[in-house]
């Protein structure tokens, strides 16, 4: 998974008073916890507003002084009027340690199920995951080539190297559904069945070591 560098600066003024202020200058505290010690920043909260709003999920690297921390984002607190960022809070993330958080879903190629005439139904845009840093993938894709309409794929028939899926297995991740356009021919078809195995996941490139 890749990363985005944000530059910082260590919050020494705390209080309500302070934040208040810091809004103005469009910046925004946060806190960086997981290390010796938790620290107080203070950041431009354009860079955050870009990750946040984003459909790709990163990692931050965070530079306060000489210091570059490897974070997610753990937290975030909106203002209950302006709906502007508030307050932030990160995660630091340590190469030997797993993390947990949600990857994206992308579907891979043409049903054969859509070709027919049923529709694509993705019923999880994310799935949680925990495995360590490098072994995170941008997003997990299935390849719905073989999917034919009845026919699903669950969590639980995921399977990627150094990943462990955290959603309940029977979950529905994708399947596609009978339309009215291919009704007539699939009247007399099968109960509804998931997917082969073949069509389980492939990730996107890791995240570099």
């Amino acid at each position: 998974m890749k990363s985005v560098e944000l530059i910082a600066s260590k919050r020494n003024e705390l209080g309500s008073k302070s934040s208040a202020s810091l809004r103005k200058e469009n910046k925004i505290p946060g806190v960086l916890y997981g290390g010796k010690e938790n620290i107080h920043f203070i950041a431009d909260v354009l860079p955050f507003e870009k990750i946040i709003n984003s459909a790709e999920v990163m990692f931050i690297d965070l530079k306060i002084d000489s210091t570059t921390s490897k974070a997610l984002i753990k937290e975030v607190q909106f203002h209950p009027v302006t709906d502007h960022i508030a307050h932030i809070d990160l995660q630091e993330v340590h190469s030997d340690k797993p993390v947990t958080i949600g990857i994206p879903v992308k579907a891979k190629g043409s049903s054969k199920g859509v070709l027919a005439g049923g529709k694509l139904i993705q019923k999880l845009r994310k799935v949680n995951i925990k495995a360590l840093p490098s072994k995170v993938p941008e997003c997990i894709e299935i390849d719905i080539t073989e999917m034919g309409i009845g026919q699903s794929v669950k969590v639980g028939e995921l399977k990627l190297d150094g990943v462990e899926f955290l959603d309940a297995p029977n979950s529905v991740v994708l399947s596609v559904k009978v339309t009215r356009a291919a009704a007539p021919v699939e009247t007399a078809a099968a109960p509804a069945t998931t997917a082969a195995p073949a069509a389980a996941a492939k990730a996107a490139p890791a995240a570099k070591k």
